[in-house]
């Protein structure tokens, strides 16, 4: 998300960064450009607008022309008033009410509502330690309830059967009844959806409110739509208390105007974004988070959390041991963390986060994919327990036999075992450059393999 904004407003900024004075006419040529990339962003006219005129103010006053590092200071202008646009802070789901907690999920049809309701689930039972129920509310789609109790099941919550000759309001009712008695945390209601807002669609989710009486109600929407996704929200909150957004599709969505948009013109915030197919693919919002990461400095703490949750520790302090004695680095420690990058979210989520990734050609960042990752873990899948804790044996007919195996060719494996021994002489390193893994880290930018070098 974000990518041809993140690009525009780097390049914008990063000129003023070393000018020892701005000028008021250095600011307003600055942001006439800021101005283009946010409009090509899809962001809102009225946003846009009011957006500017805050950093313009700031700008034009003793804070950036007054200081002593001027471009420096209105970089922070920009990514303060990002931030103040989002939201300032991460607005998280008000679990505190009388168990069972009801959250009621709104949104169109196709936004992804019922796969975000899952999702919610799980992040809910993994980070907060919830006991979760699902119910479908949706009468009118086919297999809609089927496809949350396939989900539910998935994710290992607890699923509330319901019928498509029921009325809504009773199936929530009874859902709610039950999850009091199996003393569950939270109770996540799936509503219908329509193709657009319509009377009927409103007069119903409205009476399953009522009846429900949410602590939670989220407006779920597709980013991608952009403007489109901001007014649909409006909508909503006209007609439904709601207490906040989650935005779907994220990571298809270059522009991201929904995210900057949103909580201006509705003033609800944005809770969660979703952020890939995975049942794991969805993430606390937090805007001064994505300020950064706009603005191409990165978000290195939500990378630090995701470390912390997913990366094997019993495995990594085994690693550190193995390079602490000299022992070698082989094939299946290249394919553990090759898995353990995926478990963070795969190369593509990872890149969004790295400090400066805006400033590395497209062509480069093509060539880090997960689609070759995969690739290269297939490959070390193929391979005898022999063969990846000793490389060098593979030659001629094992190649031919591994490449087979894998569904690659045998220049793929080639390009494998190139890669692999120019990280294994970079992790030799380790034990005997003065600074141990720091440096490691800091010989490491030009021994990085094609396609990983950053």
């Amino acid at each position: 998300m974000f990518e041809s904004l993140t690009q525009r407003l780097s390049k914008t900024l990063n000129n003023l960064k070393g000018k020892g004075r701005l000028s008021e006419k250095n600011i307003k040529e600055a942001l006439r450009d800021v101005r283009v990339a946010l409009l090509e962003a899809d962001v809102a006219l009225p946003v846009v607008k009011a957006f500017l005129q805050q950093v313009q103010q700031r700008a034009i006053g003793q804070e950036v022309i007054g200081s002593l590092t001027p471009g420096q200071a209105l970089i922070k202008v920009v990514r303060d008033e990002l931030t103040l646009l989002m939201g300032e802070q991460c607005d998280e789901l008000n679990l505190h009410a009388p168990a069972p907690v009801v959250v009621l999920m709104a949104g169109l049809q196709g936004s992804g509502k019922t796969t975000t309701a899952a999702k919610l689930a799980h992040l809910l039972m993994e980070r907060n330690k919830k006991s979760i129920m699902l119910v479908s509310c949706d009468i009118y789609r086919p297999a809609a309830i089927k496809q949350l109790e396939t989900l539910a099941e998935q994710v290992g919550a607890k699923f509330f059967p319901s019928d498509p000759t029921q009325k809504p309001v009773n199936i929530a009712s009874a859902a709610i009844e039950q999850a009091r008695n199996q003393f569950i945390d939270v109770l996540l209601v799936d509503t219908a959806g329509r193709l657009h807002i319509d009377d009927e669609m409103m007069d119903e989710i409205k009476e399953l409110h009522a009846a429900t009486q949410p602590t939670e109600t989220l407006f779920v929407v597709d980013s991608m739509t952009g403007q489109d996704a901001a007014k649909t929200a409006k909508a909503f909150n006209d007609a439904l208390p709601l207490t906040g957004v989650i935005l779907t599709k994220t990571d298809g969505d270059a522009r991201g105007g929904a995210a900057l948009s949103v909580r201006h013109l509705t003033g609800k915030p944005i809770k969660f974004l979703g952020i890939g197919e995975k049942i794991n693919a969805l993430e606390p919002f937090y805007p001064d988070r994505l300020a950064s990461r706009i603005i191409g400095q990165g978000d290195i703490l939500t990378l630090i959390e995701e470390a912390e949750r997913t990366v094997d520790k019993e495995h990594a302090e085994k690693f550190a041991g193995k390079l602490k004695k000299g022992k070698g680095f082989d094939l299946e420690d290249f394919r553990a963390q090759l898995i353990q990058m995926r478990n963070m979210g795969g190369v593509a989520s990872l890149m969004d986060k790295i400090p400066g990734i805006d400033q590395i050609p497209e062509k480069a960042k093509g060539l880090v994919n997960d689609k070759e990752m995969g690739r290269m873990e297939a490959i070390i899948n193929s391979m005898t327990t022999i063969e990846r804790h000793n490389p060098v044996i593979v030659k001629g007919s094992r190649k031919r036999r591994i490449a087979n195996g894998s569904g690659t060719q045998i220049q793929d494996v080639n390009r494998l075992l190139k890669q692999f021994t120019q990280m294994q002489k970079m992790f030799k390193q380790v034990s005997k450059k003065r600074g141990g893994m720091s440096g490691m880290m800091r010989g490491m930018k030009n021994k990085m393999p094609p396609g990983m070098r950053f």
